[in-house]
């Protein structure tokens, strides 16, 4: 998992490798990644924006 709670250097650390060539690793997945975690993006801010919108709604119905 890329996404975590563990520094790279904690990581490279527990695997006995070079923290930089850890960094490289993660740079380049969340390179190639990058338009699949845009579009979890995208559908977070709509949710988002739909429950506030209703949220609204239901403030406005008190």
């Amino acid at each position: 998992m890329v996404e975590g709670d563990r520094t790279i250097a904690s990581v490279a650390a527990s695997y006995g490798l070079v923290a930089q060539t850890v960094g490289n690793w993660v740079a380049k997945y969340r390179k190639q990644h990058a338009d699949a975690q845009e579009q979890r993006n995208e559908s977070e801010a709509q949710e988002l924006a739909r429950v506030k919108a209703e949220l609204h709604k239901v403030r406005m119905g008190q």
